[in-house]
């Protein structure tokens, strides 16, 4: 049953996507160019994505998820080295690039050979942050 919920939730995920234009490399790059031709209606899927999610954060206090296991403990409010190196990457990603992880996973559909190939380095990017966060880390400690 959880598997398929999931592939429910993944498929309307992803039509929204579709339907945000978030899969439009060209519209995302002009929701991020705000000293350029800046386009403000992604600003709405953004809101569409954040406003519910809090709303759910508050919901799931002392609750469990109807088909078992357990909700992810709430994000630590703390901004330290690891929020900053690791926002600054994804946003130089985002921005280069266009896709961020779930519009890359719907590109591998229509993108031709760079979906797979944007979807392949983000996969070797998974790989490579654990050890690079461990350096950064001793780094930050030795401080």
């Amino acid at each position: 049953m959880r598997a398929f919920f999931a592939l429910i939730s993944g498929g309307l995920f992803g039509a929204g996507l579709l339907v945000s234009g978030m899969v439009d490399t060209a519209k995302v790059q002009g929701w991020l160019d705000v000293f350029g031709d800046w386009d403000p209606t992604l600003a709405f899927v953004l809101g569409g994505a954040i406003i519910p999610m809090a709303i759910a954060w508050r919901f799931t206090i002392g609750r469990a998820p109807k088909l078992g296991g357990t909700f992810p403990e709430k994000p630590n409010p703390r901004i330290g080295h690891n929020l900053v190196v690791g926002s600054v990457l994804f946003g130089a990603g985002w921005g280069l690039a266009g896709l961020c992880p779930g519009p890359a996973m719907a590109s591998l559909t229509f993108a031709g050979w760079s979906g797979p190939l944007f979807v392949a380095s983000m996969i070797v990017g998974m790989l490579v942050a654990p050890p690079v966060r461990s350096w950064v880390d001793g780094i930050a400690a030795s401080s």
